[in-house]
């Protein structure tokens, strides 16, 4: 069982819900969200989740395409 699963709370500053899912804290900072934790792992509730990930749709797209054969 992860931390996830033991009941972690969300790292963004002011936000006191439990977290959903473990991003890396450097992706997160580059969406743009204010996270206690600059180095390693972070976590997300469900709101900053789906906040980062429309955040990053595009660099995901292009990575996506950058592994195409």
């Amino acid at each position: 069982m992860g931390k996830v699963g033991k009941g972690v709370k969300c790292s963004v500053s002011g936000c006191g819900e439990d977290a959903v899912r473990s991003v890396p804290a450097e992706e997160a900072a580059h969406a743009g969200l204010r996270v206690t934790a600059t180095t390693g792992r972070c976590y997300l509730c469900k709101n900053h989740y789906k906040e980062m990930k429309k955040k990053t749709k595009k660099d995901r797209q292009v990575e996506r395409w950058r592994m195409k054969p």
